[in-house]
């Protein structure tokens, strides 16, 4: 619900301040007066373009500001869709300066301009002659009978079943797309993956082949130094244990006559046990470290077979040209069981297509229940609107193709006479009479869901007498449980219950304000009999109002 518009600096207004009532709003004026400046604000804060210079005083921004209670309206999972944080009451702000740039603001949150007419389908909807047109879109056709029919359990289901279906397609394209290349490719997959398999490729065998290779080139060098390591341990004069192991025997010798020398010959029997086993380690490596001409072909010939995989292949490092290895044996698989995969992923898709259509027939029948109830109560409608002889038939087809919203093509056909035969509403009807069956239409929506507040610019174009003020009546009724700006030129609307606003100029400046009961009397009077108001309008007018 709309509680209060503020507009500063926009177009003709300086400075306006509106407070709303919760159910009905009647605004009037003359022609000129401002009525649509008050619509082009109030479409501003709703995230229109700012369409030329919105500022009239070029020192100052234009400022449009509204609050609204939506306690009423579930909009917790919108808000958390566009990272607000939701409030059972919001003010929405909308700022423009002087050089035409826009900032936007829910509560203190700055958003964009996309989030703000995101939020603002939700919160206002404003209806003008030119939206009659929406009859001709048959999203909207469709989504009038599944309001009325309670179809959104039955649309959630139907939207499951086809996004698993669209899926399901989508990969039996990506599939047959991969296959048919792989096909292309296939003498030489298979040739590579062999050539793979019969190097035997080894993880880690590149870093361990060259370091072993490396070893074996310094054979010759390597074992001179284990051989000279050997002497300087064990040869018999200038050997280091020959000569540890003397000192050891002299110092145990003397351990009667110098303590400490036990001690130390301790210690020296433990070096000349390590310097043992190390001369050890350095025979057996001298034994291991051969420089076998042949063994060294061979790991060099590994080598080669490998640089040159990884060349050909244009791998990175080995672990690439494994990876690379390992992604040819799978492409090759998927060859090896394209046949298989593929028809196993058709019985999928023959599964998800027939449980999509019975979702999609599911929606169809609960539309064709609904679309008598609907036909009823529109001519219902319009007949208290003047058209006594008015034909409103909706036809709901089943179709072949899928669609976001079924299987179903929607038509609203209409005429106004009873001897001729109905056409598409968008074609047939006329301007005066498409406000009235859209106005039946909302009505009969109203019902169903809570709507955000409605504003009607001058939906009772081309009506008057009887038929306005039976519009009047549908237009009050529908105020009953919802919230409803309606501007009009109809004294027969305006005299309706409820808050009555008179919109003006004062030295070249909108304004509005509400009226008064006895104020009301003047402007209804002022409406039938014009500027000069007559002591008969005075009381056609109290007569409307009641008085």
């Amino acid at each position: 619900m709309l509680k209060s518009l503020t507009i500063e600096n926009y177009a003709l207004i300086d400075s306006l301040h509106v407070e709303w009532d919760e159910h009905l709003n009647i605004i009037t004026g003359e022609t000129g007066a401002g009525k649509s400046i008050l619509l082009g604000a109030l479409g501003l804060l709703l995230g229109a373009k700012n369409e030329g210079q919105a500022t009239k005083d070029l020192e100052r921004n234009c400022v449009v500001e509204a609050s609204f209670d939506i306690a009423r309206l579930n909009l917790q999972h919108l808000f958390e869709e566009l990272d607000l944080d939701y409030e059972a009451e919001i003010t929405i702000r909308r700022v423009i300066t002087p050089a035409g740039k826009s900032r936007a603001f829910v509560g203190d949150m700055p958003v964009q301009l996309a989030t703000l007419k995101e939020l603002g389908a939700h919160l206002v909807d404003i209806h003008s002659q030119h939206q009659n047109l929406i009859l001709a879109s048959e999203e909207f056709r469709t989504t009038t009978l599944d309001t009325l029919a309670g179809n959104q359990p039955l649309m959630e289901a139907y939207t499951a079943k086809l996004a698993t279906l669209n899926a399901l397609r989508s990969e039996h394209r990506a599939m047959s797309a991969e296959m048919e290349s792989a096909r292309k490719d296939e003498e030489w997959l298979r040739y590579t993956v062999e050539e793979f398999r019969a190097a035997k490729l080894k993880e880690g065998e590149q870093a361990e082949t060259e370091q072993t290779l490396a070893m074996l080139e310094s054979a010759d060098r390597i074992g001179e130094a284990l051989t000279t390591l050997r002497n300087a341990l064990d040869d018999e004069e200038l050997g280091a244990v020959v000569a540890l192991t003397r000192s050891q025997r002299e110092l145990e010798a003397l351990g009667e006559r110098y303590a400490e020398g036990a001690t130390i010959a301790e210690r020296l029997k433990s070096v000349v046990a390590e310097l043992k086993d190390l001369s050890t380690t350095a025979a057996d490596e001298a034994e291991r470290i051969d420089a076998d001409p042949e063994k060294l072909q061979k790991l060099s010939d590994r080598l080669n077979t490998i640089y040159s995989l990884e060349m050909k292949h244009r791998a990175e490092s080995f672990d690439d040209l494994l990876a690379k290895a390992a992604a040819f044996e799978a492409r090759l698989a998927t060859i090896d069981n394209s046949d298989t995969a593929l028809r196993e992923l058709e019985a999928r898709i023959a599964e998800a297509d027939k449980e999509c259509r019975a979702a999609a027939h599911r929606l169809h029948e609960a539309r064709v229940e609904v679309a008598k109830h609907l036909e009823t109560s529109v001519v219902e409608t319009l007949r208290m609107l003047g058209m006594e002889d008015a034909q409103f038939v909706v036809d709901v087809t089943e179709t072949e193709g899928y669609t976001p919203l079924g299987m179903d093509s929607v038509a609203y056909l209409f005429t106004a006479n009873r001897t001729t035969k109905p056409g598409a509403v968008e074609r047939i009807a006329s301007g005066g009479e498409l406000s009235r069956i859209m106005l039946a239409l909302k009505a009969l929506i109203a019902e169903k869901r809570m709507l955000p507040t409605v504003i009607f610019d001058e939906i009772d174009t081309g009506v008057s007498g009887r038929i306005a003020d039976a519009m009047g009546d549908i237009i009050a009724r529908l105020a009953e449980s919802m919230q409803i700006v309606d501007i009009t030129h109809l004294p027969q609307v305006a005299s309706k219950s409820g808050a009555h606003f008179v919109v003006y100029k004062e030295e070249g400046r909108t304004n509005i304000r509400r009226l008064t009961k006895t104020e009301r009397v003047g402007e209804i009077a002022k409406m039938l009999s014009g500027s000069e108001i007559t002591d008969a309008a005075l009381k056609q007018a109290k007569i409307l109002l009641g008085k």
